[in-house]
């Protein structure tokens, strides 16, 4: 089942984010212990096209508790960036 992660950040969060960046890629490298796939992921953007205020990820995985343990575990997550995440089943019908 395909799973979307949708995070916006805290206001003020992007210092912080940077700080974990590293931290956050090195952690998405390899997503086997939680049973997942990432499909797409990346930083949601500002109107300006450049500034990061948050991310989304396009996951694959037998359910939601591995999403929800996944997401929980990121760095990004734990250094008390996103404000709001929603994690929502997706069906791709094209793509």
């Amino acid at each position: 089942m395909l799973f979307a992660i949708h995070a916006i950040d805290r206001t003020g969060a992007l210092p912080r984010r940077l700080a974990n960046y590293e931290a956050h890629k090195a952690f998405l490298s390899d997503t086997s212990r939680f049973g997942v796939k990432i499909v797409m992921s990346g930083p949601l953007v500002a109107d300006d096209g450049a500034t990061m205020i948050g991310s989304l990820f396009l996951i694959e995985s037998p359910g939601r508790t591995e999403v929800e343990a996944f997401n929980r575990t990121d760095p990004f997550a734990a250094a008390g960036i996103w404000e709001k995440v929603t994690i929502t089943g997706f069906v791709r019908r094209q793509g």
